[in-house]
């Protein structure tokens, strides 16, 4: 199978508000408010848990269902732990992102220890989501700058 691309668009509804749209779907992202924002809606780093879930969730079931593990349900959580300081402007002594994201999976099935661990390795070395936060992704940050019309006032 050739790569696929996946492809959002996104635009500033307010200082901490940002709308989405990823193919028909509408994803609002902002700040609580206590960190300055209108709380309507999760906030940037933890929709990057909740990505993480949700691709452990499809892996979790694709790896079961090859190895012939019957998954009745399927419970994850997930903490991650970041200092807002670099954020915020305040210190530049820990990066921005998460120092670490803790994860636990729960599966109620009747595989063996030695299965699960199996499929648990899988599930690491094959989620998407789990490999761009393991490794470095390269970043292109482009400046698009609004073209001004000849004639028109800045």
């Amino acid at each position: 199978m050739s790569d696929l691309k996946f492809r959002v668009k996104a635009y500033s509804e307010n200082p901490t508000k940002t709308i989405v749209k990823a193919r028909g779907f509408e994803i609002i992202i902002d700040e609580p408010a206590d960190l300055g924002g209108t709380d309507e809606g999760a906030n940037p780093v933890e929709y990057i848990l909740a990505a993480f879930c949700g691709c452990i969730n499809v892996m979790a079931h694709v790896i079961a269902k090859e190895m012939n593990i019957e998954l009745r349900s399927l419970k994850i959580k997930m903490v991650g732990e970041l200092n807002p300081n670099r954020l915020f402007g305040t210190s530049f002594d820990d990066r921005a992102g998460y120092k670490g994201i803790d994860v636990s999976i729960e599966p109620e099935c009747d595989a063996t220890p030695e299965m699960l661990a199996k499929w648990m390795e899988a599930i690491e070395d094959r989620c998407p989501v789990s490999d761009n936060l393991r490794h470095i992704t390269p970043v292109n940050l482009k400046l698009k700058k609004k073209r001004v019309k000849e004639g028109a006032l800045a």
